[in-house]
């Protein structure tokens, strides 16, 4: 099961806060929690927030052990934009793009992935024996012509 959490309208440009988001993605709790902690970014913060809040969520509302858990998707999307003025040599004025993001981070337990690869499997069973049984048919229809 998957329970994700979000974080939107930080002020901290996308593409520095994707840097931070990078390096977690795909670890286990316990190892990304080390992993922001000990990063010199100032991305890791609201980052380290949202992980905090998308493992209270599934513990407390699902009851799932937290050292089960694992980043399962992590994302940043960009936010609005503003525009201010900088005022530049002979009145001149330059624009200023102040960025803000949307991190979203969801984390599993892993038993999905265990399902999803049993699914599969069985599947291919079914078409197998689906195709064991047309051949069978075929054979027995052409007998009983002859």
């Amino acid at each position: 099961m998957n329970v994700s959490a979000q974080a939107k309208f930080i002020h901290m440009s996308p593409r520095k806060t994707r840097l931070v988001v990078n390096l977690v993605r795909g670890l286990s709790i316990s190892e990304a929690r080390r992993q922001l902690l000990f990063s010199k970014k100032d991305a890791a913060k609201p980052i380290l927030k949202v992980l905090n809040s998308a493992v209270a969520n599934a513990v407390n509302n699902l009851g799932v052990e937290e050292s089960s858990l694992h980043i399962a998707q992590a994302f940043v999307a960009e936010g609005p934009t503003f525009y201010r003025y900088k005022p530049r040599a002979h009145g001149r004025a330059m624009p200023v793009r102040k960025r803000m993001s949307h991190i979203t981070i969801e984390v599993s337990d892993g038993l999905e992935e265990v399902k999803k690869v049993e699914d599969v499997k069985a599947i291919k069973v079914v078409k197998e024996v689906k195709e064991v049984k047309k051949e069978k048919g075929t054979k027995a229809e052409k007998t009983t012509v002859e």
